[in-house]
C-alpha cells in the first residue's frame, strides 16, 4: 500500500468501521471456550443526541471492550436506548402542537401512534452518532426499553412484586411537575440555587393584640397553613403554648404546637406548618395528626381551597399575596434570599411537593443485599470514595414512587372494577379471570378499566443487565443460555449522579431476580465542564458539537483528548486544546511510521551500533506495559493513556527512532529494521483501544493482512520481566543529551558543530555502553573521562559533572550564576519529593513502585546537590 503524506481521519474512519461491521468483529455469541467480557450500555434517552458526557462515557466503554477483545475474551457490548417517558412525551406534544393538534383531543391509542412515529424517525440518532466515535457495540443486540419482550418483562416484575406485597398504592408526598403534570422520582429533580425573597409575615394571636412573625419564601401557601410550630425549649414563646394564631388575609384560626424539630436559631425561631406543600411539614403533620389542605391544582394554579386568588398561577399569586399582606399591615419586611429550589429535569418547572395517590415500591428490605454487596466490595465502585455516598442513600432510602401520569411508557397492569376494587395481572384477560374468581362475580372485559398511569422509566432500566439477555426469567425464574453465560456483566461505566437512581436499583433487581450482582465493577466518570468549571449544557451554549469535533480533529483525536484529563470520579475540565493534542498525537504516530517505512534496508550491515538502543527500548516497553496493565486493573484509564502517550511520543519517537535513524540517504540494517517493525506493531496494539481507526490503518499499512489478522482481534501483548538498569542508564544519557542541546541553543552553537565531552563520573561504563548513541544524538567528536576541563562550561546530571570545552575564556561569574540556579532548582525539587514521602497517606496508599520511584528521585536529587556544591567550590 502507498502511504499518504498526511493522515486522513475521515477516510480511515469510514473504511475501517465498515470493515469491522462487515466482518462481524463486534458480534458476540455464547462460546464456552472463551471467558465472557460483558458491558451493557447506560441506555441514552431515545430523545437524545450525542453530547460531551456521552463522548466520555462511551469512549471509556469502548477502550475497555476493545482491550478485552484483544485479550481473547468473548467481548459483548450491548447497546440500546431508553424510552424516557417524560422527555419523549414532551417532544411528541411539541410535535403535535406544530401540527395544530392538542394532546387533549386525542385518545391514548391515537397519541401513542404519534409517539411511535416520532420514535421511529428520531429514536436511533444517538446510536448512529456513537458509530462515528468508533463504538464497537454488538449492534445486532440493540435493545429498546419498550421492545415487546422488554415490556413484557417489566409488567411481569410489577405483578410479581405486587403479589409479594412489595408494591402498594397509597397517598404520599411526591415531587410534582406542574408543567408535565406528573410525579417525579428524586433523581428527576435538579436542585438549583436561585435568588428569591424571604417574606416576614405577622400572624395575630387569637384574642390578643400580640402577633408572631414567621419568615417564608412561599407566602402563596399561607392559606394551606394548619398550625404554627414552636420549640418547647424556646423561652421567647412560652406564653403562647396552647394558644391559636390567625392566618392573615383569610382569618382562619390554627393551633400553636410544640416540637423540637424547630431550629430556634433559624429565621424567627417559629415555623408555619403546611403539610400539603412541604415534605418536612408533612412528616410533622403526621406526627401531630394535623389536617392536610391542598390549595394547588395539578398545573400549579390555586384551587377553591385557597379561598382567594383562585385560578392564579402560584408565582403570580406569590407576588399578589405579598402586596395584599403589605396593604393589610401584616407584612413586616421582605429580604433578598438565596435558596436551593428543585426543578424538573425535563421541563425545568419548579417542582411542588404534593400529596398524591401513587404506586410505590417498598424499599426497606429489598435494598439490603444491594447495600452489603457494595460495602463488602463484592461490587467495587471506582473510585471508592463514592461508597459513603452510596451507603448514606441506601440507609436512608424512601419508598420509590413508580407511577407517572403519562401515556408514553409501560402502562401499569392494575385493573379497576365496578365494585371499587382493583386486581393486578399481566393482561386484561388474566385480570378478568382473577377478578371473577376473587369476588365471585361475572364481570366482562368492558367492566375493567386499566390504570391510566405508566411506570417510572427507571422501573424498566433497573432490569437492563438482565432484560437485554432474557425477559422470560422474570416469570420462570430459569435463565436462558445467554443470561447464564453473560450475567453477571463485568464493568459498568456511568455518571455519579445516577449512582443511586439507576446503579443501586440495578443491583437491587439483580439480587431480587438473579440472586447475584449485575456487574463486578462500576466506573464512575466525572462531569465534563468548560474552562470556567461550568457543567456543559445547551442552555449555557458552552458545549461543542461532538460530531463537529470529530470532523475537525478525527475520532481518535477526540477520544484521546477526552481521556487526557479524566480520572475516574473527577470532573473533566474540557478545553479544545485537548483534542488538538489528540490530533497532533495521531499525526506524530503517522509521521513516525512514514519515517520507518521510508528507510532502505541493507541486508549485509551488522547493526551492532543499535544494540544498546534496542535493548533499552525492549525493557522500556515492558516497563510501560506493566504500568499500563496496573492502571487498567485499577480503572485508571486516563493514566493508562498517559503512560502509553509518553512511551510512544517520548521514548519511541523522540529517542528510539533518533537513536537508530540512519544518516541521510543511508540504509538501515535488516535486523534493526525488523525489530523496529515489531516494536511498532506492539505499540499499535496498546494504542488500539484508545485510537482504533489510526492503528487499524497503520496495521494494514505494515503489511497485507487477512480479516482474521485484523488489529481489532490481534493478541494483546503480554508484559515480560524487564531490567531497570538499562532504563535508568538511558534516562541519564538522555538528560546529558538534552543539557548539551540546551547549551548549544543558549550559546548559539550550531548542532552541526561537533565537540568533545568530558564526564567526571564513577561509572564510566554507563557512558561507554551508550557512546555511539551519545555521539550521534549530541554530535560529539569524542567522549572522555576526567575530573576537570579548563575553559569549559559544565552541567550536572545525577552525581556526574559534564564539561564542554568552549575554546575561549569562560565567564566564571556567569558559570557560577548558572550553577546556583541549577542548585536552587535541585533543592526545590528535593523539597517537593520529601513532602510527598513525609505524607503518610501517600506512602500508605500509593503503589509500591511509585513510592520506590520517589525514593530514587530523592537519592538522585541529593547526589546532584552534592556535585553542584562541589562544582561551585571549584570555581572559588
Amino acid at each position: 500500500m502507498s502511504l499518504a503524506t498526511k493522515y486522513n481521519p475521515e477516510a480511515a474512519e469510514a473504511k475501517w468501521y465498515q470493515y469491522w461491521t462487515e466482518h462481524k468483529f463486534f458480534s458476540s455469541q455464547v462460546d464456552h471456550n472463551k471467558d465472557p467480557y460483558t458491558i451493557v450500555i447506560p441506555p441514552p434517552n431515545v430523545t437524545g443526541v450525542l453530547h460531551m458526557g456521552h463522548m466520555l462515557n462511551n469512549t471509556i466503554q469502548d477502550v475497555l471492550i476493545r482491550k478485552a477483545r484483544m485479550e481473547g475474551k468473548n467481548a459483548c457490548w450491548v447497546p440500546g436506548t431508553d424510552h424516557a417517558s417524560i422527555a419523549t412525551e414532551a417532544k411528541v406534544v411539541a410535535m403535535l402542537k406544530e401540527r395544530g393538534i392538542d394532546k387533549k383531543s386525542l385518545s391514548r391509542e391515537e397519541f401513542l401512534k404519534y409517539a411511535w412515529e416520532w420514535k421511529e424517525k428520531y429514536g436511533g440518532i444517538i446510536l448512529e452518532q456513537l458509530k462515528k466515535l468508533g463504538a464497537s457495540c454488538d449492534w445486532d443486540r440493540t435493545k429498546f426499553t419498550m421492545d415487546q419482550d422488554l415490556s413484557d418483562g417489566v409488567i411481569s416484575v410489577f405483578v410479581d412484586l405486587y403479589n409479594k406485597g412489595k408494591i402498594y398504592r397509597g397517598i404520599r408526598m411526591v415531587n410534582w411537575d406542574p408543567q408535565g403534570k406528573t410525579a417525579l422520582s428524586d433523581d428527576e429533580v435538579i436542585m438549583k440555587e436561585i435568588q428569591s425573597k424571604l417574606y416576614y409575615i405577622k400572624y395575630k394571636i387569637e384574642d390578643s393584640e400580640d402577633f408572631l412573625t414567621i419568615a417564608t419564601t412561599r407566602p402563596e401557601t399561607i392559606m394551606a397553613d394548619v398550625a404554627i410550630c414552636i420549640n418547647p425549649n424556646d423561652p421567647r414563646f412560652t406564653h403562647l403554648k396552647g394558644k391559636k394564631a390567625i392566618i392573615p388575609l383569610i382569618n382562619r384560626a390554627i393551633p400553636i404546637i410544640e416540637d423540637e424539630y424547630v431550629d430556634m436559631e433559624f429565621g424567627t425561631g417559629c415555623l408555619k406548618v403546611t403539610p400539603a406543600h412541604d415534605v418536612n411539614d408533612y412528616e410533622l403533620g403526621i406526627k401531630h395528626k394535623l389536617e392536610v389542605i391542598d390549595i394547588l391544582n395539578d398545573n400549579g394554579t390555586l384551587n377553591e381551597k385557597a379561598q382567594i386568588l383562585v385560578g392564579e398561577d402560584r408565582f403570580i399569586a406569590r407576588k399578589k399575596i405579598g402586596k395584599l399582606l403589605e396593604e393589610s399591615g401584616q407584612l413586616e419586611k421582605i429580604e433578598d434570599y438565596k435558596s436551593n429550589v428543585g426543578h424538573s429535569e425535563r421541563t425545568d418547572a419548579v417542582v411542588e411537593p404534593k400529596l398524591s395517590l401513587q404506586w410505590f415500591l417498598k424499599m426497606e428490605e429489598i435494598t439490603k443485599p444491594a447495600l452489603s454487596s457494595v460495602m463488602e466490595d463484592i461490587i467495587q465502585l471506582h473510585p471508592p470514595k463514592f461508597k459513603n455516598m452510596y451507603r448514606s442513600w441506601m440507609e436512608n432510602v424512601r419508598d420509590w414512587c413508580i407511577s407517572r401520569q403519562l401515556w408514553w411508557g409501560h402502562q401499569i397492569p392494575a385493573f379497576y372494577l365496578p365494585n371499587g376494587e382493583f386486581v393486578v395481572a399481566k393482561t386484561k384477560e388474566e385480570a378478568l379471570a382473577l377478578a371473577n374468581e376473587k369476588f365471585k362475580t361475572a364481570y366482562t372485559l368492558e367492566d375493567l378499566r386499566q390504570d391510566e398511569d405508566v411506570l417510572d422509566t427507571w422501573f424498566s432500566s433497573w432490569l437492563w443487565p438482565i432484560s437485554v439477555f432474557d425477559t422470560d426469567v422474570f416469570t420462570t425464574g430459569k435463565p436462558n443460555e445467554d443470561l447464564k453465560y453473560y450475567y453477571p456483566t463485568n464493568d459498568l461505566v456511568t455518571a455519579p449522579e445516577i449512582l443511586f437512581f439507576w446503579v443501586a436499583r440495578m443491583i437491587i433487581a439483580g439480587y431480587e431476580y438473579m440472586g447475584d450482582k449485575p456487574f463486578k465493577n462500576v466506573y464512575l466518570t466525572g462531569i465534563v465542564r468548560d474552562k470556567l468549571g461550568r457543567k456543559m449544557s445547551k442552555s449555557l451554549g458552552n458545549s461543542p458539537d461532538p460530531l463537529e469535533l470529530i470532523t475537525n480533529y478525527g475520532a481518535d483525536g477526540v477520544r484521546t483528548g477526552m481521556l487526557f484529563s479524566s480520572p475516574a470520579g473527577n470532573d473533566l475540565p474540557f478545553d479544545e486544546k485537548l483534542v488538538e493534542q489528540g490530533r497532533n498525537f495521531s499525526n506524530k504516530i503517522w509521521n513516525a511510521f512514514r519515517l520507518v517505512k521510508g528507510w532502505e534496508i541493507d541486508e549485509t550491515a551488522s547493526g551492532a551500533e543499535n544494540a544498546a538502543a534496542i535493548h533499552w527500548f525492549e525493557n522500556r516497553f515492558n516497563e510501560a506495559l506493566t504500568e499500563i496493565e496496573e492502571h487498567f486493573q485499577k480503572f485508571r484509564i486516563s493514566d493508562a493513556l498517559m503512560t502509553t502517550y509518553k512511551l510512544v511520543w517520548d521514548d519511541f519517537c523522540s529517542w528510539y527512532l533518533e537513536m537508530i535513524k540512519p544518516a541521510y540517504q543511508h540504509p538501515i540494517d535488516k535486523a534493526t529494521y525488523e525489530k523496529t517493525i515489531v516494536f511498532f506493531e506492539d505499540i499499535l496494539k496498546i494504542l488500539h483501544p484508545f485510537m482504533p481507526f489510526l492503528t487499524e490503518e497503520l496495521w494494514h499499512q505494515i503489511k497485507e493482512r487477512s480479516a482474521n489478522e485484523a488489529l481489532i482481534v490481534a493478541a494483546w501483548p503480554k508484559a515480560k520481566a524487564f531490567d531497570a538498569k538499562p532504563i535508568a542508564e538511558a534516562s541519564q544519557v538522555f538528560e546529558v543529551v538534552s543539557q548539551i542541546r540546551n547549551i548549544r541553543s543558549s550559546k548559539g552553537i550550531s548542532p552541526k558543530e561537533a565537540f568533545a565531552l568530558t564526564v567526571n563520573t564513577k561509572k564510566p561504563e554507563l557512558y561507554s555502553s551508550f557512546e555511539t548513541v551519545l555521539k550521534k544524538l549530541a554530535n560529539l567528536s569524542e567522549l572522555n573521562f576526567g575530573e576537570k576541563v579548563d575553559n569549559a562550561t559544565s552541567f550536572v546530571v545525577k552525581a556526574d559533572e559534564c564539561f564542554i570545552p568552549m575554546g575561549e575564556q569562560i565567564d566564571v561569574e556567569k558559570e557560577r550564576e548558572n550553577l546556583l540556579k541549577e542548585l536552587e532548582y535541585a533543592k526545590g525539587f528535593l523539597n517537593s519529593v520529601m513532602k510527598k514521602l513525609s505524607n503518610e497517606r501517600f506512602v500508605a496508599g500509593a503503589p509500591a513502585a511509585v513510592v520506590e520511584n520517589e525514593k530514587k528521585k530523592q537519592a538522585d536529587a541529593e547526589a546532584k546537590i552534592k556535585t553542584l556544591e562541589e562544582a561551585l567550590a571549584k570555581l572559588g
